[in-house]
């Protein structure tokens, strides 16, 4: 065993690593559990009782030695690496590809700018929502079509819980537990049962606006939504509005803005009528209020609401939804200069 042990020693005393790999193997071999120190702490029983207090200092010995190197070496390795570190020049160019927003976040962050200078601010709820918000508090008839199985995703469990199919609940919310003024938009995901195509998916995103307070006329709304296109499309834009009819507002209307395609010509984006329609709107339903616990005959409000897809697709001038849910690099890497 002593010669063993002498033999041992000269190995650990001769030993290089040129990697840091070799220190492990070093390592291995020696220290671990079935390495060789161990196996001669396991044959010290077999050593005559003479030769034992020699014997047990030879291997201490040893298991110091191989120790002692592993850490001397360790610290050659790790100041040799952060000699390499020092010498960087951290001043180079990085080569790494910018990324982009994906249009759809940079024309909501845009839309939610415009607002948020005319004292909008930002309300946020959940995409799983139960009928009275998705639709009772929104004068929804029982028999409404919007309550349809073709229009909504219901949970199966519970018939009484669904995918929101607007984010006007969220404005349900607020009106809940917010006494008026209330001025505040909404944006978020929504889901309809529909069939994907060019023009319509069953994943889209909102922006829907509220604005409660004594004396809101539908003069506020209209100049409220003028400057949202000027803002959005730029000061050329005209805009119009059709009347409509929505259950929660009251009169209703559809707001039209001149196609930047064809400049108000006539393409196949705006059907050849030179207009594109962009957002529903109107005066929120005096029912709505009191379905919130407000006063109807103190307060009134208006409401509207836009997809921003259609936006998107309209100030991008892209023909196709789908796009935005193909994560193809070649179209979103268009976006890269955007904010």
């Amino acid at each position: 065993m002593k010669t063993r042990i002498e033999e041992y020693l000269k190995e650990v005393e001769n030993f290089k690593a040129e990697k840091i790999e070799h220190l492990e193997d070093f390592r291995i071999k020696f220290l671990s559990k079935k390495g060789l120190v161990p196996a001669l702490f396991a044959d010290f029983k077999n050593v005559d009782p003479s030769e034992r207090k020699e014997m047990g200092q030879l291997i201490n010995e040893l298991k110091n030695s191989v120790q002692n190197k592993i850490a001397s070496l360790k610290e050659n390795f790790d100041s040799s690496s952060d000699n390499k570190k020092g010498s960087m020049d951290l001043s180079l160019p990085v080569n790494a590809p910018m990324g982009s927003r994906h249009p759809l976040s940079i024309v909501r962050n845009e839309i939610i700018e415009i607002f948020s200078r005319i004292g909008f601010t930002v309300s946020e709820g959940p995409e799983i929502e139960d009928d009275f918000h998705n639709f009772t508090a929104l004068n929804f008839p029982a028999d409404h079509p919007a309550r349809d199985m073709q229009d909504t995703f219901f949970i199966e469990k519970d018939p009484d819980i669904a995918l929101r199919t607007h984010t006007s609940s969220v404005q349900v919310r607020v009106m809940e537990n917010t006494q008026p003024p209330i001025r505040t938009i909404s944006p978020g995901r929504v889901f309809r049962n529909e069939a994907i195509s060019a023009r319509a998916h069953c994943i889209f995103h909102q922006v829907e606006g509220l604005y409660v307070d004594t004396d809101v006329s539908f003069a506020d709304l209209k100049q409220t939504l003028f400057y949202f296109a000027m803002e959005l499309f730029g000061e050329e834009t005209k805009t119009r509005f059709r009347p409509s009819y929505f259950p929660f507002t009251e009169p209703s209307a559809e707001m039209d803005v001149s196609c930047n395609i064809c400049g108000g010509k006539g393409c196949n984006v705006c059907k050849y009528t030179g207009w594109v329609e962009i957002l529903g709107c109107g005066m929120v339903d005096p029912n709505v209020l009191e379905s919130c616990k407000i006063d109807s005959k103190k307060y009134t409000g208006f409401a509207f609401g836009m997809g921003v897809e259609r936006i998107t697709m309209l100030k991008y001038q892209i023909n196709d939804l789908r796009l935005f849910f193909e994560n193809d690099l070649k179209f979103l890497e268009q976006f890269k200069s955007s904010y």
